[in-house]
Formats: structure tokens, sequence, C-alpha cells
């Protein structure tokens, strides 16, 4: 044998190598991708009825939102209205009631009543402490008491 030919079953012999390195590596290929293909579609087959609930619920989400929103435009309606009759009670009978009260006062001051209680007499009236009830002669004499 020359050293051609030798040179030429070595080419040969590497040459067969690679080929079947190459064909090993094409089968886990195709291998890879037929898992990745069956990967893609149980991939799609659940997220396909994911999205469909993803979307009822975006739709319900949507409805009690508008729904919240309708409440609470009437709640600002009742509330302007009742600031609205608030302010229109207080307008009409707010002065009329303070006159009334100061007229009644008036009255009272003027036929002596004042304000002490039925039976007692004009200068004692009495003084509520938090749970006592102190005579107008206890009071005078502890305000003599603080004055010295």
């Amino acid at each position: 044998m020359s050293g051609g030919e030798v040179a030429g079953i070595l080419v040969a012999v590497f040459w067969a190598i690679l080929v079947s390195f190459l064909a090993v590596a094409l089968v886990r290929l195709a291998q890879t991708l037929r898992a990745t293909t069956k990967l893609v579609a149980d991939v799609t087959e659940q997220a396909v009825p994911l999205l469909a609930d993803a979307s009822r619920a975006v739709r319900s989400a949507q409805t009690q939102i508008d729904r919240v929103d309708a409440i609470a435009s009437d709640v600002q309606e009742v509330t302007s209205n009742a600031s609205a009759l608030s302010t229109t009670v207080a307008s009409t009978f707010g002065g009329p009631l303070v006159k009334v009260a100061a007229f009644g006062y008036g009255v009272r001051r003027a036929l002596g009543r004042g304000d002490a209680e039925p039976g007692t007499p004009r200068g004692s009236r009495r003084t509520v402490i938090v749970g006592r009830t102190l005579p107008a002669e206890g009071r005078a004499s502890r305000t003599k008491r603080k004055r010295d």
C-alpha cells in the first residue's frame, strides 16, 4: 500500500466517524424536537381553558366594578342631596328656633324662675360635680376658701 492509499483510508475512516456523530446528533435533535412539540401541545391544551377562565374572571370583575361605580355615584348623589337638605333645614329652621329659645329663656327670666328648680328658694342653686350635687352654701364656702 502506498502512502496515498493509507491517507485515503484514514480520511474515509474519519469521514465515517464524523458522519456517525452527525447522525447521532440529528437523531437526538429529532427526539428533542418531538418532546418539545408534545410539550407545546400539552401546554396549549391546558392554556386554552385557563385563558377562558381568566377571560370569564375579568368579565365578572368588570361587571362588579361597573356595579360599584353605579353604587358610588348613587351614594354621591344621596350625599349631595342630604347636604342640600341639611343646609336648607338649618337656614329655614335654625334662625327661628334660636329666636324661640331666646324668647323662652327671656320669659323664664322675666317671670323670676331663672334656671332654679321649682320649690327651691331663689338664691339657692345647686352645682353638679360628676356624681354629687352641692348646695349653694357649700359652693359659696368653697369659693371663699379659694379666694383666701
